[in-house]
């Protein structure tokens, strides 16, 4: 099924292209043919504004572009006319057969709908989460996690080859400092007097791995021998705990990448190795330091300190090294948070100078989330403090609120997260507003079949309420909107474009009677049933790439 705005590009690229060919000129270059939906609806179902462009190539007013442009528009199928309005504009009115005919295209696509091929296969890598495995996921990195997974989503489902990927920083001093905060909390359930530095993990997950440690081996581990052992066990668990938390919200991860293999695979000494041949190393103060002035930027970098351990840095651009030269992905998706911004314009420079072109690296940005003060949010604060646990905010409001709560606003924005209506049902709720849209149309459709209602295909020409044609048109939307979830990596399109669909339904459902025992609205029944059923696929579509359940009864 093809998207109406791809299909309207085309015919008006037709329409130019024969324009242009009764000039006496070619045009200087090409133009980007625009096509989008009027703000208020008197001025057509789309418009575009490629007089514009055209007026300036050929010295005429836009108006007068408009009306050659518009004398060789089709308007035999698809359009079925079209009006030209100051100061230039070309107003499309789309075919109302055609519209109506969509449902049956939306229901025999089924959950295809709204896919393409956009991707062609490209093979890109979406990082996210990797969060240091030294505790559990709290609420701060909830949101994160959505938006990357949620992004995956969509571009799995549009022809890209996708690999979902968490960062493990499993070397370095805040392992070390992990693994004997395990250790001293381990020895402390055995009476054995050693005091916990004030620099250590103190929560209570290092607490809960110890007493695991203790249930499943006893004294085992007290041998000062067996200390890599215990460390590795200690590892395991965190990581275990870290995963069970995404996996409530059905967050997982094709590949778990460890920082230690940078070191054992070579990648971090081939880094070093091609800035010695560059020249772009030097001592100073005992550390090495990449000159990245050289590269551009305002200040030089260290890359491994004094005691010859790697800086954050030094392992970001051996990993991005990985990504690009060894794993050869096409495009690589970094989900940070945005106090990371100021490493981006270093990281670009050092890989440049690696001949990474950096164009293929994306960063979505997301900003700090707080809790508006609520029932909720105070019995969560009092629970744990300050630092609550991704799981405990799952298991009080639910997945599919936190999932579509934390999409809801642009990464690019603080987010005011409203624990309590998050869990009210009510309109006002947008998740449950979407939810029980799509519960609605399976209860309809459930009562037609009890009603042994025929939901076959057939005539959909009395579908002419401008309920019925507005709801058509908002469906045919998911296509433009995926799009641009793809262009600009921004999911909170998809969210916003879910509540609108739902509201349109809401309306659709209010004003026209869907299930009627009168055999003269026989024709009509089945066309609204058919409706129905066209919109229970695109809200299923929708909450399946946000990773929100579709209940089919509320």
């Amino acid at each position: 099924m093809e998207n109406i705005v791809v299909t309207l590009e085309n015919q008006i690229k037709t329409a130019l292209d024969k324009f242009i060919a009764t000039q006496n000129k070619e045009l200087s270059k090409k133009f980007y043919i625009n096509i989008e939906r009027p703000k208020n609806s008197d001025h057509g179902d789309f418009a575009t504004n490629i007089a514009f462009q055209v007026s300036k190539e050929y010295s005429v007013s836009p108006m007068q572009a408009a009306e050659s442009i518009s004398d060789y528009i089709d308007t035999s199928n698809l359009i079925e006319r079209l009006e030209v309005t100051q100061p230039g504009f070309i107003n499309l009115i789309i075919n109302k057969q055609w519209i109506q005919s969509q449902v049956n295209q939306i229901r025999e696509a089924s959950f295809t709908f709204g896919d393409s091929n956009i991707g062609k296969d490209s093979k890109i890598q979406v990082e996210y989460v990797s969060v240091n495995p030294t505790g559990i996921l709290h609420i701060g990195h909830a949101r994160g996690a959505i938006i990357g997974n949620t992004i995956s989503n969509v571009l799995s489902n549009n022809g890209f080859n996708v690999l979902d990927e968490y960062y493990l920083n499993d070397s370095g001093k805040q392992i070390d400092k992990f693994n004997q905060s395990v250790k001293i909390r381990y020895q402390q359930l055995f009476n054995i007097n050693v005091d916990l530095p004030e620099d250590s993990y103190s929560g209570e997950d290092i607490i809960e791995i110890a007493k695991q440690i203790k249930d499943d081996h006893s004294d085992k581990f007290l041998d000062p021998n067996l200390d890599n052992e215990l460390s590795s066990l200690a590892h395991n668990l965190i990581i275990s705990k870290i995963s069970h938390s995404l996996d409530q919200l059905d967050i997982r991860f094709d590949n778990w990448f460890s920082e230690k293999s940078l070191f054992n695979d070579g990648q971090f000494k081939k880094c070093l190795e091609e800035f010695e041949k560059q020249n772009l190393l030097i001592n100073r103060d005992g550390a090495k330091w990449l000159q990245t002035t050289k590269l551009g930027e305002d200040k030089d970098n260290v890359i491994l300190r004094s005691d010859a351990t790697p800086t954050y840095f030094a392992t970001d651009i051996a990993y991005h090294f990985d990504k690009f030269l060894i794993r050869k992905f096409h495009q690589v998706i970094n989900v940070w948070g945005a106090d990371h911004q100021g490493q981006i314009p270093r990281l670009n420079s050092a890989l440049s100078a690696l001949n990474i072109d950096t164009k293929n690296l994306k960063f979505i940005l997301v900003q700090m989330v707080r809790f508006k003060k609520g029932e909720i949010s105070e019995k969560l604060s009092k629970r744990l403090g300050t630092a609550i646990p991704l799981n405990d905010l799952v298991e009080e409001i639910g997945a599919d609120a936190c999932r579509f709560m934390f999409l809801y606003r642009s990464h690019d924005s603080q987010l005011e997260f409203d624990l309590d209506l998050a869990t009210s049902q009510s309109s006002e709720n947008p998740v449950y507003s979407v939810q029980y849209a799509h519960a609605r149309t399976c209860s309809i459709l459930e009562n037609a079949k009890n009603l042994e209602m025929d939901l076959n295909p057939s005539n959909l020409s009395s579908l002419n309420s401008s309920f019925e044609i507005s709801l058509i048109h908002k469906m045919l939307d998911l296509y433009d909107v995926i799009e641009v979830v793809i262009k600009n990596l921004e999911p909170h399109h998809l969210a916003h474009y879910s509540t609108d669909l739902a509201s349109e339904f809401h309306a659709f459902y209010q004003h026209c009677r869907v299930i009627s025992e009168d055999p003269k609205e026989t024709e009509l029944m089945n066309a609204r049933l058919q409706l129905v059923d066209a919109t229970r696929i695109v809200l299923k579509k929708c909450l399946n790439l946000m990773g929100i359940s579709a209940p089919e009864k509320m």
